[in-house]
């Protein structure tokens, strides 16, 4: 039997063991192919209250291990993410569509971020305070209790993995509700490493569900905190109803990122990075650049290139070829996808490159003129789509790049590195990377958005255990303070 045999988990979810779902089962779909891969347990809301209650009578034990303990369960976790990479990247390809190379990067910062979390467990816990009066005063981190993670389709071992991991390694428990459409690769997988690396039993329960469990997660009285990635739509239920409870609530949210290329830019590597940061992953990431900024001297040329780019790259199925692209997740999404191209045409942008599809491969499209009203340029596409407006000065080009809801990421291509850093400082942005594009992640980095991307910071590094701890404020002192009363 494999690592991730569906004889394991067909039909079944996960409470530290396999048991099967009040809610039935729900089919395991590879969008390439429309085949169906196997069949997996969902969850409802009954589901999700009795999973929460384990986990909070649970925590505490593991919140009382010794750090060395659970820093040696979250290593383990790591070096099962690299043994088995492999098998779990082909989940990733056939069940998610994403090219072998896209899964091989999602191993290995699973990897990653296990390790890094197995550090954070040995971290100073707090510091000592000044105070007026003859005691001792320190403030310390203390674990949460309860972590509501929800995590999405398009990238989803790493968008569920750095919060189920740090929220451990900080002595929590998890309840995780993954994308039921990619419940093996971006559930089931994880569910796996920590079961086989030793994590005791009721600490970490994976169950896939739909908005019925997702909203019992957001609201049930034993989950303090929820860590959502998703939708600005979504998010926004997520956090009204978190805010009614008094819960803290972390949002990573969508992006309409720009990507700023200047006059002095050098095309052929510009072009390069700009087709990954829109094409990757068939533009479903929310740090795709969705708005190409470029010098008006060099949009012609530029509009020219990326389009031949993009008529180059092959689609198709990354499990049986060599190909840059693979499918839209459904055709709920390639549909949406098609109708902001058109409306953009529609509305005057005209099309270079791209704009059709067979069955869910999307052809990567490169739209030029694009007017600022323009759908494929004003909304979250999250889709292959590069849609190019013009600039003609500094001033502007900031002017258009923060001229958005949001504000995730925001990348500046140009030989002038402090024109750069002076463009970055007004765009609000979470993340600014020059002379590169703008998909990029590390365990190490604090990642998140402004706007309608977010909350601001919530993952990555120092950000984590900010995230998934609570602060305690402590004084300690010999005798018992006399009062006047």
């Amino acid at each position: 039997m494999t690592f991730l045999d569906p004889k394991i988990w067909t039909g079944l979810v996960f409470d530290g063991g396999w048991t099967a779902s009040r809610a039935g089962d729900a089919p395991v779909v590879e969008p390439a192919t429309g085949n169906e891969l196997g069949r997996a347990g969902t969850v409802g809301a009954d589901d999700v209250a009795a999973a929460a209650l384990r986990a909070r009578q649970e925590q505490r034990a593991w919140a009382a291990t010794p750090y060395e303990e659970r820093a040696a369960v979250l290593r383990r976790a790591g070096r099962l993410f690299e043994e088995h990479a492999q098998e779990i990247q082909d989940w990733i390809v056939r069940e998610s569509g994403g090219v072998p190379g896209k899964a091989a990067f999602e191993t290995h910062v699973a990897a990653q971020e296990c390790y890094e979390a197995a550090a954070l467990a040995s971290q100073p816990l707090g510091e000592v305070l000044p105070t007026s009066r003859k005691r001792l005063s320190f403030a310390r981190r203390v674990p949460v209790g309860v972590i509501g993670v929800i995590a999405p389709f398009n990238f989803p071992l790493i968008l569920g993995i750095r919060s189920v991991a740090p929220a451990l390694a900080l002595g929590n428990a998890v309840v995780f509700k993954p994308d039921q459409r990619t419940a093996v690769c971006g559930g089931f997988s994880i569910a796996r490493v920590f079961e086989e690396a030793g994590l005791p039993s009721g600490l970490l329960h994976v169950l896939p569900g739909g908005p019925e469990a997702g909203q019992a997660l957001v609201t049930d009285p034993n989950v303090p905190v929820i860590s959502f990635t998703g939708s600005s739509a979504a998010g926004r239920k997520v956090g009204e109803a978190g805010a009614r409870l008094l819960k803290r609530v972390h949002l990573e949210l969508g992006g309409n990122s720009a990507l700023v290329v200047f006059d002095d830019a050098d095309l052929e590597p510009a072009v390069s990075a700009a087709s990954w940061a829109s094409f990757f992953h068939q533009g479903q990431i929310c740090m795709t650049a969705g708005r190409h900024l470029v010098h008006e001297s060099v949009a012609e040329e530029y509009v020219e290139r990326l389009a031949a780019k993009a008529d180059a790259l092959p689609v198709g199925d990354p499990a049986t070829g060599q190909v840059a692209l693979g499918p839209l997740i459904d055709a709920g999404q390639r549909d949406r996808v098609h109708r902001l191209v058109t409306d953009s045409v529609s509305a005057g942008a005209r099309l270079a490159a791209g704009g059709t599809y067979d069955r869910l491969f999307y052809r990567p499209t490169v739209l030029a003129g694009v007017p600022a009203h323009a759908p494929a340029y004003a909304e979250e596409v999250f889709g292959p789509v590069a849609p190019v407006m013009t600039f003609s000065s500094l001033e502007q080009a900031a002017a258009l790049a923060a001229d958005s809801e949001y504000g995730l990421s925001l990348g500046i291509l140009t030989r002038d590195v402090m024109k750069a850093l002076a463009l970055a400082d007004l765009v609000p942005t979470g993340i600014v990377h020059i002379n590169d594009q703008t998909v990029d992640d590390e365990a190490v980095a604090p990642f998140g958005g402004v706007g309608a991307s977010g909350t601001g910071t919530r993952f990555g590094g120092p950000a984590n255990a900010d995230a998934f701890t609570d602060t305690q404020w402590v004084t300690v002192q010999g005798d018992v303070a006399a009062y006047p009363f």
